[in-house]
């Protein structure tokens, strides 16, 4: 069964918020429409994705999240320009 890691960020670019679920478009769906009112990413409109990466297990989509959390916020920056240097929103063209 497939995991995700993904970075979302808010309409600025100033806060980014790292996750790992088994179910991308649903959980990006309960960010969207701020199913948890009173979470970090309610609280601070961080819904939109920029970076997200799949895995073959939970365990190693957990692995990732450790090493993407326990990074600077230099090197999260770093890793979503590589990708999605325009810092669009990727759920809008999502297929997983």
């Amino acid at each position: 069964m497939k995991a995700f890691v993904y970075i979302l960020s808010n309409k600025n670019n100033s806060t980014l918020y790292t996750g790992v679920t088994r179910d991308l478009q649903g959980r990006l769906y309960q960010h969207k429409t701020k199913k948890h009112p009173h979470s970090f990413t309610a609280r601070y409109n961080v819904d939109k994705l920029v970076h997200f990466e799949c895995f073959n297990s939970m365990g190693d989509a957990i692995k990732r999240e450790k090493q993407i959390k326990a990074g600077s916020r230099k090197k999260k920056i770093e890793l979503i320009d590589r990708i999605n240097p325009e810092w669009h929103d990727l759920s809008l063209t999502l297929e997983v």
